[in-house]
């Protein structure tokens, strides 16, 4: 089982960073609107840190868990379309 955590840990890192990069912020800065895509990025980033953070004191659960939330965060700000996304990505449950 070890394995299985650390491989599925391992693969949300990758999926979970992916994400990010392509996430672009679809409002404009300055509205209300904007300032909710700044601060969901930031969630997310925070979770990504976090999770990095877990993996290096040799806690995969932690870190797991920090990815998978972190994800849900984008995720959301995706299907409110705070975010554009590529057409062929995978890597959200919108496409």
């Amino acid at each position: 089982m070890p394995a299985d955590l650390i491989e599925k840990t391992d693969r949300y890192e990758g999926m979970f960073a992916d994400a990010l990069a392509e996430a672009e912020i679809a409002v404009p800065a300055s509205t209300p609107l904007g300032d909710a895509a700044a601060e969901i990025r930031e969630m997310a980033l925070s979770y990504l840190e976090d999770g990095r953070h877990f993996r290096e004191t040799d806690d995969p659960v932690n870190a797991l868990a920090a990815f998978s939330y972190g994800y849900g965060w984008l995720d959301a700000g995706v299907r409110m379309g705070l975010f554009e996304i590529p057409d062929e990505t995978h890597l959200f449950t919108m496409t």
